[in-house]
Protein backbone atom coordinates (compact mmCIF):
# COMPACT_ATOMS: atom_id res chain seq x y z
CA UNK A 1 0.00 0.00 0.00
CA UNK A 2 1.25 3.55 -0.60
CA UNK A 3 1.49 6.25 1.39
CA UNK A 4 -1.53 8.25 0.75
CA UNK A 5 -4.00 5.01 0.50
CA UNK A 6 -2.56 3.95 3.93
CA UNK A 7 -2.56 7.58 5.04
CA UNK A 8 -6.09 7.76 4.47
CA UNK A 9 -7.42 4.85 5.80
CA UNK A 10 -5.42 5.74 9.38
CA UNK A 11 -6.45 9.18 9.36
CA UNK A 12 -10.11 7.79 8.71
CA UNK A 13 -10.02 5.19 11.54
CA UNK A 14 -8.15 7.80 13.82
CA UNK A 15 -10.93 10.46 13.03
CA UNK A 16 -13.70 7.75 14.63
CA UNK A 17 -11.65 6.71 17.60
CA UNK A 18 -10.81 10.69 18.72
CA UNK A 19 -14.46 11.73 17.96
CA UNK A 20 -15.87 8.84 20.31
CA UNK A 21 -16.94 10.10 23.67
CA UNK A 22 -14.50 9.37 26.43
CA UNK A 23 -12.12 10.52 28.58
CA UNK A 24 -10.05 12.69 26.92
CA UNK A 25 -13.21 14.40 25.58
CA UNK A 26 -14.86 14.19 29.46
CA UNK A 27 -11.64 16.52 30.70
CA UNK A 28 -11.92 19.11 28.11
CA UNK A 29 -15.39 19.35 28.36
CA UNK A 30 -15.13 20.11 31.68
CA UNK A 31 -12.10 22.30 31.33
CA UNK A 32 -14.20 24.19 28.83
CA UNK A 33 -17.41 25.08 30.43
CA UNK A 34 -15.64 25.43 34.34
CA UNK A 35 -12.81 26.94 33.67
CA UNK A 36 -12.67 28.72 29.95
CA UNK A 37 -11.08 28.57 26.85
CA UNK A 38 -7.16 28.72 27.57
CA UNK A 39 -7.48 25.99 29.76
CA UNK A 40 -9.35 23.78 27.67
CA UNK A 41 -7.15 24.60 24.85
CA UNK A 42 -3.61 23.49 26.77
CA UNK A 43 -5.82 20.68 28.10
CA UNK A 44 -6.60 20.02 24.19
CA UNK A 45 -2.62 20.71 23.45
CA UNK A 46 -1.52 18.13 26.36
CA UNK A 47 -3.82 15.13 24.76
CA UNK A 48 -2.62 15.85 21.55
CA UNK A 49 1.53 15.58 22.66
CA UNK A 50 0.28 12.92 25.20
CA UNK A 51 -0.56 10.78 21.51
CA UNK A 52 3.11 11.32 20.40
CA UNK A 53 4.12 9.04 23.77
CA UNK A 54 1.74 6.50 22.71
CA UNK A 55 3.21 6.64 18.81
CA UNK A 56 6.93 6.79 20.36
CA UNK A 57 5.49 3.74 22.85
CA UNK A 58 4.26 1.52 19.56
CA UNK A 59 7.27 2.53 17.24
CA UNK A 60 10.26 1.25 19.82
CA UNK A 61 8.04 -1.76 20.64
CA UNK A 62 7.17 -0.62 24.63
CA UNK A 63 3.57 -1.09 23.45
CA UNK A 64 3.98 -4.45 22.68
CA UNK A 65 5.80 -4.77 26.17
CA UNK A 66 3.16 -3.32 28.25
CA UNK A 67 0.27 -5.58 26.41
CA UNK A 68 2.13 -9.03 26.76
CA UNK A 69 3.17 -7.87 31.52
CA UNK A 70 -0.38 -8.31 32.54
CA UNK A 71 0.75 -6.96 35.80
CA UNK A 72 2.27 -3.57 33.93
CA UNK A 73 -0.83 -3.01 31.64
CA UNK A 74 -2.72 -3.71 34.94
CA UNK A 75 -0.80 -1.09 36.87
CA UNK A 76 -1.59 2.11 34.02
CA UNK A 77 -5.08 0.57 34.24
CA UNK A 78 -5.38 1.32 38.08
CA UNK A 79 -3.26 4.77 37.58
CA UNK A 80 -6.17 6.27 34.91
CA UNK A 81 -8.78 5.01 36.88
CA UNK A 82 -7.59 6.44 40.13
CA UNK A 83 -6.86 9.18 38.09
CA UNK A 84 -10.56 9.71 36.65
CA UNK A 85 -11.93 8.98 40.12
CA UNK A 86 -9.90 11.97 41.79
CA UNK A 87 -11.27 14.28 39.31
CA UNK A 88 -15.06 13.15 39.32
CA UNK A 89 -15.01 13.23 43.19
CA UNK A 90 -14.21 16.68 43.07
CA UNK A 91 -16.92 17.55 40.48
CA UNK A 92 -19.47 15.15 43.04
CA UNK A 93 -18.62 17.64 45.44
CA UNK A 94 -20.11 20.64 44.29
CA UNK A 95 -23.02 21.98 45.45
CA UNK A 96 -25.60 24.80 44.92
CA UNK A 97 -24.52 28.31 46.18
CA UNK A 98 -20.72 27.07 46.28
CA UNK A 99 -18.85 30.14 45.84
CA UNK A 100 -15.99 27.93 45.50
CA UNK A 101 -17.45 27.55 42.38
CA UNK A 102 -17.43 30.89 41.18
CA UNK A 103 -13.64 31.58 42.27
CA UNK A 104 -13.06 28.43 40.07
CA UNK A 105 -14.23 30.27 37.34
CA UNK A 106 -12.59 33.56 37.56
CA UNK A 107 -8.88 31.78 39.04
CA UNK A 108 -9.26 28.88 36.50
CA UNK A 109 -6.00 26.53 37.22
CA UNK A 110 -2.42 27.64 35.23
CA UNK A 111 -1.79 26.79 31.63
CA UNK A 112 0.45 24.32 32.94
CA UNK A 113 -1.94 22.38 35.18
CA UNK A 114 -3.96 21.96 32.61
CA UNK A 115 -1.91 20.82 30.17
CA UNK A 116 -0.73 18.18 32.47
CA UNK A 117 -4.00 17.23 33.29
CA UNK A 118 -5.09 16.50 29.75
CA UNK A 119 -1.71 14.68 29.06
CA UNK A 120 -1.52 12.59 32.26
CA UNK A 121 -5.80 11.70 30.81
CA UNK A 122 -4.17 10.51 27.70
CA UNK A 123 -0.79 9.35 28.31
CA UNK A 124 -2.31 7.09 31.43
CA UNK A 125 -4.60 5.74 29.17
CA UNK A 126 -4.05 1.90 28.56
CA UNK A 127 -6.96 1.85 25.95
CA UNK A 128 -4.93 4.58 24.11
CA UNK A 129 -1.98 2.40 24.13
CA UNK A 130 -3.57 -0.66 22.68
CA UNK A 131 -5.26 1.13 20.11
CA UNK A 132 -2.09 3.03 18.83
CA UNK A 133 -0.52 -0.79 19.05
CA UNK A 134 -3.25 -2.17 17.09
CA UNK A 135 -2.62 0.47 14.22
CA UNK A 136 0.73 -0.07 13.96
CA UNK A 137 0.21 -3.72 13.76
CA UNK A 138 -2.50 -4.59 12.08
CA UNK A 139 -3.35 -1.30 9.26
CA UNK A 140 0.19 -0.10 8.75
CA UNK A 141 2.36 -2.52 6.60
CA UNK A 142 5.25 -4.10 8.40
CA UNK A 143 7.01 -2.59 5.06
CA UNK A 144 6.20 0.96 5.72
CA UNK A 145 9.39 3.36 5.95
CA UNK A 146 10.10 4.53 9.39
CA UNK A 147 9.70 8.37 8.30
CA UNK A 148 5.99 7.21 6.76
CA UNK A 149 5.34 6.24 10.46
CA UNK A 150 6.27 9.05 12.17
CA UNK A 151 4.37 11.39 9.61
CA UNK A 152 1.45 9.37 10.48
CA UNK A 153 1.98 9.60 14.53
CA UNK A 154 2.81 13.74 14.20
CA UNK A 155 -0.69 13.64 11.65
CA UNK A 156 -2.23 12.20 14.66
CA UNK A 157 -1.44 14.30 17.59
CA UNK A 158 -1.39 17.25 15.75
CA UNK A 159 -5.22 15.91 14.37
CA UNK A 160 -6.11 15.00 18.17
CA UNK A 161 -5.14 18.52 19.36
CA UNK A 162 -6.88 20.63 16.54
CA UNK A 163 -9.93 18.47 17.06
CA UNK A 164 -10.06 19.21 21.09
CA UNK A 165 -9.48 23.12 20.32
CA UNK A 166 -12.31 22.90 17.73
CA UNK A 167 -14.65 21.53 20.77
CA UNK A 168 -12.99 24.46 22.98
CA UNK A 169 -13.62 26.92 20.91
CA UNK A 170 -16.96 25.53 20.52
CA UNK A 171 -18.03 25.04 23.90
CA UNK A 172 -16.64 28.36 25.14
CA UNK A 173 -18.96 29.93 22.74
CA UNK A 174 -20.71 32.64 24.71
CA UNK A 175 -24.68 31.40 24.96
CA UNK A 176 -23.07 27.84 25.26
CA UNK A 177 -21.21 28.41 28.42
CA UNK A 178 -23.59 30.64 29.77
CA UNK A 179 -26.40 28.02 29.57
CA UNK A 180 -24.16 25.38 31.31
CA UNK A 181 -22.66 27.11 33.82
CA UNK A 182 -26.08 28.18 34.61
CA UNK A 183 -26.83 24.73 35.41
CA UNK A 184 -23.16 24.41 36.88
CA UNK A 185 -24.40 22.71 39.52
CA UNK A 186 -25.42 19.37 37.53
CA UNK A 187 -23.25 20.13 35.40
CA UNK A 188 -20.73 19.13 37.54
CA UNK A 189 -22.69 16.28 39.24
CA UNK A 190 -23.36 14.86 35.53
CA UNK A 191 -19.13 15.20 34.82
CA UNK A 192 -18.29 13.70 38.38
CA UNK A 193 -20.99 10.20 37.44
CA UNK A 194 -19.35 10.00 34.06
CA UNK A 195 -15.56 10.27 34.88
CA UNK A 196 -16.25 7.84 37.81
CA UNK A 197 -18.60 5.39 35.27
CA UNK A 198 -14.95 5.56 32.88
CA UNK A 199 -13.11 4.61 35.95
CA UNK A 200 -15.11 1.84 36.90
CA UNK A 201 -15.31 0.31 33.13
CA UNK A 202 -11.76 0.51 33.11
CA UNK A 203 -11.66 -1.39 36.23
CA UNK A 204 -14.50 -3.74 35.40
CA UNK A 205 -12.65 -4.52 31.79
CA UNK A 206 -8.90 -4.96 34.15
CA UNK A 207 -10.65 -7.59 36.20
CA UNK A 208 -12.28 -8.95 33.06
CA UNK A 209 -9.38 -9.74 31.53
CA UNK A 210 -7.37 -11.04 34.40
CA UNK A 211 -6.07 -14.56 33.84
Amino acid sequence: MGFWPEFIVIASVHFLAVASPGPDFAIVLRYAVRFGKRAALAASLGIGIAILLHVSLSLLGIGLLIKSTPWLFSALTWLMALYLIHIGVKALKSYKGNTEQSNEVLNPPSIAHAFISGFVTNGLNPKATLFFLSLFAVVISADTPLNYKIIYGIYMAAATALWFCFLSFMLTQLKVRHFLLSKGYWFDKVMGVLLIALALQLIYSNLVSLP
